[in-house]
């Protein structure tokens, strides 16, 4: 062979390598954990293992095992992925760090995301675009609390499959008792996940046992190697199979003549004389013309950069979304979403940032923290704020309507993050759940009858009485007999019971914190509503947060709520027990019940504080009388 002909050899050879690469599908994975579970080692193996090191980067890595190693004379792997500075000389992960390698069958993005738990974020930020993650374990440690939080983390940002890696597996003599262990507490932790596969491995990543080529140390394991998994696991084309999104990036103008639409696909397929139209208005038409950086192509489907053209002239702008007609996205001005809090300075309801979501940006507001999330036991919390790292359920507010999917149909157009107005940092991040179906034409109105004047002609103050205590306590009694009492005197009541109030107006909430929120939220309103008329209002709420009873408390004017603490120690409650709640709660058979396996705040600065053993309960009744006639109310 000539030497032109080996040359054109050669050519045709990369030519058809190039081609192949670009033939394979490709899976983006994340690696995650506790600290010095062995996360840069694992990729460092991988990489090493699949001749992706060079020969300078190799010596370069025999240099940097010598001066930051931690394995003694031999190469430390890690090295290749924590590339700061602080990172190696520190030992551990900070910045998430990305790697791409290939094998014959698929090639792969993989994020080294960082173990420790002020580091959450750069987790975070490593999960919210992988479809895989693989989850590693100390064998000698089994789970940790930041194991269980990155795995939450992971299902929350809608990664549905996940690799349990049980790391160091060479430290434990490579037991086999010891890995059954392990996958079956994280089995039964992960329970409600919702990850759709979940392999278990047992490895160690520092002399490639099981990463890449299975490991004769272990006969008892007749599962895929690491590699093995990651090239076969069918992750599905979930963003092919979605309704078309496209996202206006750039309106294309090089002259009078063209007009074109350009971004890149969000998720589904379009062909040229599809029928579009833009979300929000409505708008629609054709697809003319679909320009691909090669030129004109007849088709394009997600992730891919196009530039539309359309039959109609329509205003479309940055922001705007094109999208298949027969299944439009949400378009509100108000959602509910899932946050990530990714700034020192806490977020605060109230204070304005900006939203960016897809490509456009519009002022967003938090108005409400429904709950706050706790990443190491999952419970439920209610809050004022969100610090750095912490995760909630809000309610946000934005200056205009925006289109958007729920998350889990659509990570892409489901998720947006926030911008703090003065300094471009970024300062959270958000998964939307659902729109909140407001009206936005909805004003005061002005009415000339107010509460001053209603409360003159029924002779009386409107007060609002908001009766607080655990199930059994007594609030329901108290709160009847007080009515009766007041009723006696010739005043105008009404009494909203907790009880009573679920088989209507909040019939549709359960029990869980969130609902719980919303259940105080919705009877606040309407105590103020009946305080507006100028009624005496008796709530009787187990109400089991001092923040929804804040809230309620805020909802009215100074001197018209009264904090009604009825104090009764949950054993005499469940002596008590009228309904025989207390004890389907403790075999199990009511889930996020007060007092057993969900929390109550008791009040701190109660107006009335009614302690309720072995009294009469129309003595006690007789106190918060005694105590409306010293404030005047009646």
């Amino acid at each position: 062979m000539s030497m032109s002909e080996q040359i054109l050899a050669s050519e045709e050879a990369v030519t058809d390598y190039i081609l192949a690469q670009e033939d394979k599908d490709q899976l983006r994975f994340l690696t995650c954990g506790s600290v010095d579970d062995g996360k840069s080692t694992l990729i460092g193996r991988l990489l090493y293992d699949t001749k992706l090191i060079f020969e300078d980067q190799l010596a370069a890595l025999e240099r940097d095992s010598k001066k930051h190693g931690t394995v003694g004379e031999e190469i430390d792997l890690a090295l290749l992925v924590d590339g700061l500075e602080a990172e190696r000389e520190q030992g551990i992960t900070i910045d998430v760090a990305y790697r791409f390698f290939a094998t014959d069958k698929r090639k792969f993005i993989v994020a080294d995301t960082p173990g420790h738990e002020q580091y959450t974020r750069n987790m975070a930020t490593g999960a919210s675009t992988a479809d895989l993650a693989v989850l590693l374990v100390d064998a000698r440690n089994g789970l940790m609390v930041q194991t269980r939080r990155h795995a939450f983390i992971a299902s929350l940002l809608g990664i549905r499959h996940v690799v349990l890696a049980v790391n160091k597996i060479d430290l434990v003599d490579y037991s086999e008792a010891r890995f059954e262990e392990i996958r079956a507490e994280f089995e039964t932790f992960a329970n409600g996940f919702d990850f759709e596969t979940f392999v278990a491995i047992p490895m160690s990543a520092r002399f490639g046992d099981n990463v890449t080529a299975r490991s004769e140390r272990m006969g008892w394991y007749d599962g895929p190697t690491l590699l093995e998994h990651l090239e076969g696991v069918d992750v599905g084309e979930h963003v092919l199979e979605a309704p078309f999104r496209f996202p206006v990036q750039w309106v294309n103008r090089p002259n009078l003549d063209f007009r074109g639409y350009s971004g890149t696909i969000a998720s589904g397929r379009v062909a040229v004389g599809d029928s579009v139209v833009v979300a929000g208005p409505g708008k629609a038409s054709k697809v003319a013309r679909i320009i691909a950086p090669e030129g004109d192509v007849n088709a394009a489907r997600a992730e891919e950069a196009v530039t539309i053209t359309l039959e109609d002239e329509i205003d479309i702008s940055r922001g705007d979304q094109l999208c298949a007609p027969e299944a439009r996205p949400d378009v509100a001005d108000q959602m509910a979403a899932h946050l990530i809090w990714m700034a020192d300075d806490a977020m605060l309801p109230g204070r304005s940032y900006l939203m960016k979501i897809g490509t456009k940006t519009v002022t967003a507001t938090v108005t409400e923290i429904k709950h706050k999330i706790n990443v190491n036991s999952f419970e439920h919390a209610a809050a004022k704020k969100l610090d750095l790292n912490e995760i909630a359920f809000c309610n946000l507010a934005l200056s205009q309507a925006v289109a958007f999917d729920p998350y889990e149909a659509n990570r892409s157009t489901g998720s947006f993050i926030l911008i703090d107005r003065m300094t471009n940092a970024t300062v959270g991040a958000g998964m939307v759940w659902f729109a909140l179906r407001r009206a936005t034409n909805i004003h005061w109105q002005a009415l000339e009858v107010d509460k001053a004047a209603r409360a003159e002609s029924l002779g009386q103050k409107p007060a609002v009485l908001w009766f607080t205590g655990l199930s059994g306590s007594g609030k329901s009694t108290i709160a009847s007999i007080v009515e009766k009492k007041l009723h006696a005197e010739g005043k105008q009541t009404y009494t909203l019971d907790g009880d009573n109030i679920r088989h209507g107006l909040n019939r549709d909430l359960g029990f869980t914190d969130a609902d719980r929120v919303e259940n105080i939220r919705r009877v606040g309103e309407v105590a103020r509503l009946f305080a507006d008329a100028g009624l005496i209002t008796l709530v009787s709420f187990i109400s089991p947060f001092r923040s929804e009873r804040r809230m309620a408390r805020d909802l009215l004017e100074d001197g018209e709520f009264f904090e009604v603490f009825v104090d009764t120690p949950i054993e005499e409650c469940k002596k008590r027990d009228p309904k025989g709640l207390y004890k389907r709660a403790e075999a199990g058979e009511i889930k996020n019940f007060t007092g057993i396996d969900s929390p109550y705040e008791a009040p701190e600065h109660a107006e009335i504080h009614l302690h309720n053993v072995n009294r009469d309960p129309e003595d006690v009744a007789d106190e918060v009388i005694a105590f409306l006639k010293e404030k005047g109310v009646v």
